[in-house]
This record gives C-alpha cells, sequence and structure tokens, in this order.
C-alpha cells in the first residue's frame, strides 16, 4: 500500500467518524424540548428573543458568535476576541443564511449544523475535520 493509499484511508476513516458522531450528536441535541428543527436538518433553541427586525441575505450582520466542534473544542470565537463581527450573510455558510433571517435582531441562539450546511468535506483546520458536524451560540446585535 502506497503513502497516498494510507493518506486516502485514513481521511476516509476520519470522515466517516465525523459523520456518525455528528449524527448522534444532532439527534440528541435535536430531540431536547424547544429545539427546532429545519427540513435541511439544522437544528437550532432561543436562548432569548429579540425585538429587531430580520435580517435578509443581502444584509450584513453584526453578531457576537462561538464555534465549537461536536467535542467543544473552539475553532472561533468574538466572544474571546471582545468584539463582535460583521459580516455580509449571503458569504456565511448555509446555516447562517437559512437560520438568521429567521430570527430578530436581539436574539441569541444556539445552532448545530449537519456539514452539508457549514464546510461539508473539507479539512478546515484540527477543529474542523472533513464532514464536520458544528456548534454555534450567536447573538443578533444589528442590521449595518
Amino acid at each position: 500500500m502506497s503513502v497516498a493509499d494510507l493518506l486516502r484511508k485514513k481521511r476516509e476513516l476520519l470522515e466517516l467518524k465525523n459523520k456518525e458522531e455528528g449524527k448522534e450528536y444532532l439527534k440528541n441535541f435535536s430531540a431536547k424540548e424547544d429545539v427546532i428543527t429545519l427540513v435541511s436538518g439544522i437544528a437550532y433553541e432561543i436562548l432569548s428573543v429579540g425585538t429587531g427586525v430580520n435580517a435578509s441575505l443581502s444584509d450584513k450582520v453584526e453578531c457576537h458568535y462561538h464555534g465549537t466542534n461536536i467535542r467543544g473544542e473552539v475553532f472561533d470565537s468574538s466572544i474571546e476576541r471582545g468584539l463582535p463581527a460583521v459580516f455580509n450573510l449571503s458569504k456565511l455558510i448555509l446555516a447562517y443564511q437559512e437560520v438568521v433571517p429567521l430570527l430578530p435582531m436581539g436574539t441569541k441562539f444556539r445552532m448545530v449544523t449537519p456539514p452539508e450546511y457549514a464546510y461539508r468535506d473539507e479539512n478546515k483546520s484540527k477543529e474542523i475535520g472533513p464532514y464536520s458536524t458544528l456548534i454555534f451560540e450567536v447573538e443578533l446585535i444589528s442590521i449595518r
């Protein structure tokens, strides 16, 4: 077996592990009371409801967020940096594009996204491997 074959096999095993563990995590999260699961499989719970307007895909949204994998490893956090982020909603992962327009500004929510609505087969970092299910805690602050 060549080195390339060994690396391919290792990646296939990691993909399978991430898919299986992610499905189980999402299933358990979705079973919680007050969790909303969309047709896409994205699940979220509202931690506190805002009173602002809803964003559209063409908007820039200011928010605080904390992103982890299902093992709780942080891969990005505006909260840890102490500075809210401003994003073009249409440029974010599909999970944000699907959930954020449903919620008014000021809302805080936790979202669990299957890999198809995040980074799919990309191996983004040591925390985000191929087919990783991701968790985001988000506070929608304003539309810019």
